[in-house]
């Protein structure tokens, strides 16, 4: 976002929030939730590890945040993050690479992420949740804490591992 947009809509915010006290009597504690927000800004920067901007185009494909995204392949040792948005991994077509276990980490924060699977894929889901909601599809729920899936083709090779962090947001998993 560039310089003259942010102050603009800060501007515009200020503005309102005189307009507010003075017609309508209103008390709009403006500066606390600009300093809210940005302490939000903070985390989630600290939570992702690397440049986080609000309001910009991720040309990132691991990337989802103020939208939605199905992604339909995944690599080994990728990490995909879901901020504000949907993200939808459509698992059911994956091919395995042979004697390779894959391993992929899924970051939910303020999200939804959906993963569909086959059975026939050797699966195992470790799901880490924080005031949020994971649902496996065997039916075993986790709104604070850990739950772990594997499915019946898991004693087979390769395997396909997920790890997924949720916080303040939902995690399913369906079987299709």
């Amino acid at each position: 976002m560039s310089c003259s947009i942010f102050w603009g809509i800060i501007l515009i915010l200020i503005g309102l929030s005189l307009i507010l006290k003075v017609v309508f009597n209103v008390d709009f504690p403006f500066f606390k939730f600009l300093f809210a927000f940005f302490l939000i800004y903070l985390g989630i920067r600290i939570f992702i590890g690397k440049d986080f901007r609000l309001f910009s185009d991720v040309n990132d494909e691991h990337t989802v945040i103020f939208s939605q995204r199905t992604i339909n392949n995944v690599t080994d040792g990728k990490e995909y993050n879901v901020i504000f948005g949907s993200g939808i991994f459509d698992l059911r077509d994956y091919q395995s690479i042979p004697n390779e276990d894959i391993n992929i980490k899924l970051n939910t924060i303020f999200g939804n992420t959906e993963v569909l699977i086959n059975d026939s894929i050797p699966l195992e889901i470790e799901a880490h949740t924080v005031f949020a909601g994971s649902r496996m599809p065997d039916g075993n729920v986790s709104a604070f804490g850990e739950v772990k899936f594997k499915n019946d083709s898991y004693i087979k090779s390769p395997l396909l591992k997920i790890e997924s962090n949720t916080v303040f947001g939902g995690f399913l998993v369906k079987k299709k």
